[in-house]
């Protein structure tokens, strides 16, 4: 089973960029903490953030065929890019968006994903433990079948 990690704009400043919502830890700190749990669950993950929609639509486009699920973390574009939320609808493979912080609970303008709704699901809120969340729940829906 392999599952690709996309982060978009600013997830790279994580860990320098508003702790308070955001937390101490860095991209990298999450995903090792992730390729640990993975490998734990037997999957194979790959990682991927850039500060660019085009770059992350590409990503997309060129290796979503190749994974089993994708966990994405928008940033910015959660609220914005009818480009990536086209990119993410096309997609034949579930995917699960992620928000470190409560969306729901931030300025007006970030309680809005126009990328959520192509998406099986929305975890937010919960720090690093989204991206564990989201993990969990792929392997369960690849491994179960329904009603289990």
């Amino acid at each position: 089973m392999k599952i690709l990690v996309v982060n978009g704009p600013n997830l790279n400043l994580l860990g320098k960029r508003k702790k308070e919502f955001y937390g101490q830890m860095t991209l990298e700190e999450i995903n090792k903490l992730l390729a640990k749990k993975a490998e734990t669950l037997q999957i194979e993950v790959e990682f991927f953030q850039s500060n660019s929609e085009g770059k992350i639509i590409d990503e997309l486009q060129q290796k979503a065929d190749k994974f089993d699920a994708l966990i994405i973390n928008p940033g910015a574009l959660t609220h914005y890019s009818y480009a990536l939320r086209d990119a993410l609808e096309s997609l034949s493979i579930p995917v699960i968006e992620v928000h470190l912080s409560n969306i729901f609970a931030r300025e007006d303008f970030r309680r809005q994903s126009v990328t959520a709704p192509v998406c099986a699901g929305m975890i937010a809120g919960f720090g690093w433990k989204s991206y564990s969340a989201a993990l969990d729940i792929l392997y369960s829906l690849l491994t179960q079948p329904e009603g289990e």
